[in-house]
């Protein structure tokens, strides 16, 4: 079956100010990477904007309206020092979370067998009542509860390899036992968050690794403790918080990854994918700061996406 490539013009238009490393450009150089007819055998959508019933599976009602009536007219407004709205910024957050929430239809439909999501703003550090390190809503967390909410989905597992921790989608499954997260990350670095003592109830996994740590380290995190953990919770669904930031040219962190690394990974959990869930695999852009970088290992992510060595 076919894998399906969600992305919104209106996600371009989210600009967080001159200077901003979540810069339009980076949707850019994705959706153009993914425009050559090496990826003519993606299904393109448009992302629909999410229902505020949507959001509020993982966000307070409170809070998703204040972002909303918090966005500007004209210019910007900063809700924290690194999470700024513009007057686009409303509607591409909606898109973002109702990408991956259309995606998860699909999959779930069985009219794709798995998704790439290229959408901004990122998610993965929001908090139920609280937008930080660029992200306004949890799409992925969200998409989460979407599974479970609209399909019945009773094990969902997310597995993030941005470079830094997804505080926020820890945060909403660390008391839920029918959901499991496993991130890698650099350490230190921001959040601060992902210490490897952050168990939650038994389904959170995290691996901190020193800055400069490589290929090696961030290949043995993964084939040594997160995919046999990931077996173990033996999920029906499987997200992925994709940041490519963790690669040698980004220039937010030092854990040297390579664009191979990336490959290798995305080939691996598309095999879990087809052992435990049927193949259903949805994936959601989170960081990636380098724009060739970037455009890189989306391609190799997609690839193996579509079943391409």
């Amino acid at each position: 079956m076919p894998t399906a490539y969600y992305t919104h013009p209106v996600c371009v238009l989210h600009d967080p100010g001159p200077g901003h490393p979540e810069a339009p450009a980076r949707l850019t150089a994705v959706n153009d990477a993914l425009a050559i007819s090496e990826f003519d055998a993606l299904h393109r959508f448009e992302a629909p904007e999410a229902a505020p019933e949507q959001l509020q599976l993982m966000h307070d009602a409170a809070y998703v309206a204040s972002v909303l009536e918090a966005v500007p007219e004209q210019g910007y407004i900063s809700l924290d020092p690194d999470t700024a709205l513009c007057p686009a910024s409303g509607e591409a957050a909606l898109r973002a979370a109702g990408g991956i929430c259309a995606a998860i239809d699909a999959v779930l439909a069985g009219d794709v067998e798995n998704a790439f999501c290229a959408l901004r703003p990122p998610g993965h550090h929001a908090e139920r009542r609280r937008a930080m390190g660029f992200c306004l809503f949890n799409n992925v967390a969200i998409a989460a509860g979407h599974a479970q909410s609209a399909h019945g989905i009773e094990r969902v597992a997310v597995v993030d390899f941005d470079v830094h921790h997804g505080n926020g989608t820890q945060h909403m499954f660390e008391n839920d036992e029918s959901l499991f997260y496993a991130s890698s990350h650099q350490w230190p670095a921001y959040p601060g968050t992902g210490a490897a003592s952050e168990t939650g109830v038994g389904n959170i996994v995290n691996m901190p690794l020193s800055p400069g740590a490589g290929s090696d380290a961030f290949r043995a995190a993964y084939r040594d403790v997160i995919l046999p953990r990931l077996r173990e919770f033996e999920p029906e669904l499987l997200l992925i918080s994709a940041g490519f930031d963790a690669h040698q040219r980004d220039p937010l962190c030092q854990l040297n990854v390579t664009t191979a690394d990336f490959a290798w990974l995305s080939q691996a959990l598309m095999k879990v994918a087809a052992e435990y869930c049927s193949g259903r695999l949805v994936s959601s852009l989170e960081g990636g700061y380098d724009l060739q970088a970037l455009a890189e290992c989306a391609s190799a992510h997609v690839q193996a996406l579509l079943g391409d060595a």
